[in-house]
């Protein structure tokens, strides 16, 4: 007879390892971009160079965060509500830091991203307040 979860679980096993390596691929290149990008600050403009170097580094915590969610979920077999809003919560921070370094958010995209910072937040703080894990 074919055990139909034991087969799930290795494929799903596998698929996570996969991931994993991506993610560390993408994390060992993202780090050898910012090194790279260093030059250009001095040789393009400061502003110019400093706002890629900001966008490189918080594009690359949000890929570490993504690392760390998959490697708790390979070790624990689940995903923690925690995880995903601070990886939800650092997608957003990004998105607000990248459009007010550069100057093309309005303040309606500002304030929307804002909002959605405050629901995560609360969700994040509910989440941690009222974990499974302490009951």
């Amino acid at each position: 007879m074919i055990d139909h979860p034991k087969i799930f679980k290795k494929i799903t096993d596998s698929i996570v390892t996969i991931v994993l390596y991506v993610l560390l691929l993408v994390l060992i290149a993202g780090t050898l971009r910012i090194l790279l990008d260093i030059p250009t600050i001095a040789i393009d403009s400061l502003e110019g160079g400093f706002n890629r170097i900001v966008t490189n580094v918080l594009t690359l915590f949000i890929v570490f965060e993504f690392f760390k969610t998959f490697a708790d979920y390979s070790r624990l077999e689940r995903i923690k509500l925690t995880d995903i809003t601070d990886v939800t919560i650092l997608i957003a921070m990004r998105e607000v830091t990248v459009g007010l370094y550069s100057k093309t958010l309005g303040f309606e995209i500002i304030f929307a991203l804002s909002a959605l910072l405050l629901v995560l937040g609360v969700i994040r703080v509910m989440a941690v307040r009222y974990s499974p894990e302490k009951a």
